[in-house]
């Protein structure tokens, strides 16, 4: 049996916050606001495994209203939600995802993000896409005021 989930998330950049895509910290002048370290990356990938376990979302899981979750590593709410597939009897069949910015460019940073992803999630590298989109100088993001991501994880039944 195979079980498909839709994740997507969206966090404005600011100064004075680190810029921390795929667990991956890179050098910006501005970072993602959030509750938690606002990955952005590691968000939509949460959604779309919650969502495909027909499990609602991360903002039910890990509330903003929870000081516990306060500048939490979204890597900890990775863990957290990769322990409920495997408690559910399933595995990650494989994961395709989109980092949406106009800077900086995450092409060098994208080999980090699915290496240390893939070792979180027990996977194969060959199962993990992540890819960088701009959008063009348009809009929120393409302005630099916002990052958007977006994952489709498949999930299988563990036989």
């Amino acid at each position: 049996m195979f079980r498909v989930g839709l994740g997507y998330d969206i966090h404005k950049l600011v100064e004075n916050r680190p810029l921390i895509i795929g667990g991956i910290n890179i050098p910006y002048e501005k970072g993602l606001l959030g509750h938690s370290d606002a990955d952005v990356l590691i968000h939509a990938i949460i959604d779309g495994m919650l969502g495909a376990l027909a499990l609602s979302d991360i903002g039910t899981h890990f509330p903003d209203t929870d000081e516990k979750y306060k500048d939490i590593s979204s890597v900890e709410l990775l863990k957290h939600v990769y322990a409920l597939i495997s408690e559910k009897g399933f595995v990650i069949n494989n994961i395709d995802s989109n980092i949406i910015i106009q800077q900086p460019k995450m092409k060098p940073y994208i080999p980090k993000m699915v290496e240390l992803l893939s070792k979180v999630l027990n996977l194969d590298e060959g199962v993990l896409s992540i890819k960088a989109k701009t959008n063009e100088n348009m809009d929120s993001v393409g302005n630099g005021e916002a990052v958007i991501a977006n994952a489709v994880v498949m999930l299988r039944k563990d036989n």
